[in-house]
């Protein structure tokens, strides 16, 4: 729950420091004097977008920070997956929002998304204005609501588990169906393409091979004219050839061996040339004896690299590689066409498994959902008996639909403020003040059921008044107990005199300047604002004793 909110710079409010306290708790203070700022102030810690409009004129920033006690909720999971130091007795959610634009979310000093702030406020307060009662007119809020009373979490994602198998077997399915009729359309332009690739007889390292090979054949008469030239220089018929030489080298360096030690070592270095250079002339004229100007073999190679380009082109590849690959795809495409019926019939049969094993999971679902339909009605009738509808009808109404990913059930809550009147859906047919007491004792119902720590209830009082309002002010203060937090924003002072806590907010005007501040009220400032609360401005004695004798009652 929350023990303390600092706001400084928000809108008309400069600087505040609230401490509040678990239990009841209401807030009062005259139209205009800065609830609805107080309200916008904790919103922001629940992660509702800003704008630079909220910052106290001639101010560059505003802050608003609040320190919640979450040793009870048992929320360490949701720091630990965040990666947020855990602090149950002291979490602090800050937001600070720039005059140029920019906001910052913290939660115990470490930044956070947004989406992450309002992930964690969803788990610690729960706000309810007179807007949020349009959620009536919503099914999925009705659906909840049930499922709070009625349904585990692990129903629910045991079901949610084989919906989203079968939804994802049915789109496979669809995508498999939309395939194999866009591939017959096309099978025939396929095919071609697929024996024109085939027919090519493509093999990898071909397109390399042959371009060098046409390289070769293109330059062949300049090839073996220096090749023979070469093997000419090395060893031909003439006697200064450079092996004649050598041999000649090597003879007259031999003949000194015996005389000049160092001249054989010479010796032994040029026969060692000697019999290399003998290797290379050999390979040097089987190489010029090799190369032979070929015009229909260099016509052949012109031609298969012709139609090798040519498939290149296209089909929009750079090589065979990518040539090969596609023949495999198209084949792969055509093969799919022929055992296409087969891998349809295949996938709607998984479809029609997955779809029973989610309708299963769904009835479980629906036999909790209706199993606690009676009892829900039964409690809600109760709570709005008390609070001044005697005649009341309230039915869950529920019936079938196809599997979706919330279940198979849909839920109207109908409604007749007396027996004589057809239930119809509650946003149909109920006034604003019949609305508010319907939410209110969903509210009530649920409390036990969801682990929330904080409640405020922003004047769901509007409407009512009398006794209703009494027992709307048991109700809440009801709310207050077991650990929890409720925190009523009211104008009415049977509402006010319930609260274990008196909070009040007000405008201080001076003439340049206003300001919203707020303050807890000890016993007798309580006495006198529920008796301008009863009286108005003009507090009469009677209106004080009045007061008095609320709080005396509460």
């Amino acid at each position: 729950m929350i023990e303390s909110l600092y706001i400084k710079n928000f809108t008309l409010i400069d600087e505040t420091d609230i401490h509040l306290m678990p239990g009841f708790s209401v807030i009062t203070g005259e139209t205009g004097a800065g609830k609805s700022i107080l309200l916008g102030a904790i919103s922001m810690l629940l992660g509702q977008r800003a704008d630079t409009k909220m910052i106290r004129q001639g101010s560059d920033k505003c802050i608003i920070e609040g320190h919640f006690n979450i040793s009870k909720y048992n929320l360490n999971t949701f720091f630990d997956i965040n990666e947020i130091d855990y602090f149950p007795e002291d979490t602090i959610l800050r937001r600070e929002i720039a005059s140029n634009g920019k906001s910052r979310a913290f939660v115990n000093d470490t930044p956070v998304p947004l989406t992450v702030m309002r992930e964690l406020g969803g788990m610690l307060m729960d706000i309810h204005s007179q807007h949020q009662n349009l959620l009536l007119q919503k099914e999925d809020f009705q659906l909840n609501v049930v499922d709070v009373m009625a349904v585990s979490q692990k129903e629910k994602d045991a079901y949610s588990d084989a919906y989203n198998k079968y939804r994802t077997a049915e789109d496979c399915l669809r995508k498999l169906r939309e395939d194999i009729e866009r591939n017959k359309e096309n099978s025939d332009f396929m095919q071609f393409q697929y024996d024109e690739l085939s027919g090519a007889h493509l093999a990898e390292g071909e397109q390399e091979e042959l371009e060098s090979q046409q390289t070769i054949l293109a330059n062949a008469e300049g090839i073996k004219g220096a090749l023979f030239k070469a093997g000419q220089l090395l060893d031909g018929e003439t006697d200064d050839t450079i092996l004649t030489m050598l041999r000649e080298a090597a003879n007259q360096t031999q003949c000194i061996a015996n005389v000049f030690d160092k001249a054989r070592l010479l010796s032994e270095r040029i026969n060692e040339c000697l019999i290399e250079l003998k290797d290379i002339a050999a390979e040097t004229n089987q190489m010029a004896d090799a190369v032979d100007y070929d015009p229909a073999r260099l016509a052949t190679i012109d031609e298969r690299l012709d139609l090798i380009y040519s498939l290149q082109k296209k089909h929009h590849c750079e090589d065979i590689t990518q040539l090969l690959e596609k023949q495999h795809s198209l084949e792969e495409s055509l093969n799919n066409i022929s055992n296409g019926d087969e891998r349809l019939l295949e996938q709607q049969k998984l479809v029609e498994k997955l779809r029973a094993e989610c309708v299963q999971a769904g009835e479980i679902l629906s036999k909790k959902r209706h199993d606690k339909a009676a009892f829900i009605e039964s409690q809600v009738i109760m709570l709005l008996q008390s609070l001044g509808m005697p005649n009341v009808r309230f039915i869950v109404d529920m019936s079938s639909k196809e599997p979706a990913a919330d279940g198979m059930d849909k839920v109207t809550f109908l409604f007749s403020a007396n027996s004589k009147g057809e239930p119809m859906p509650v946003s149909s047919v109920a006034s604003g003040g019949e609305v508010a007491r319907v939410m209110l004792s969903l509210k009530a119902m649920i409390r036990n059921a969801v682990k929330l720590p904080t409640i405020i209830f922003d004047e769901i009082d509007t409407g009512v008044s009398g006794k209703v309002a009494d027992k709307m002010a048991d109700i809440m203060r009801g709310m207050g107990n077991a650990d929890r937090q409720v925190i009523s924003i009211t104008h009415l002072p049977q509402i006010a005199a319930a609260g274990q806590h008196h909070y009040k907010v007000y405008k201080n005007d001076t003439g340049k300047d206003t300001t919203s501040n707020i303050t807890l009220l000890n016993d007798d400032e309580r006495v006198s604002e529920i008796a301008q609360m009863v009286s108005g401005s003009d507090i009469t004695d009677a209106a004080l004793e009045n007061a008095r004798q609320l709080l005396k009652n509460k």
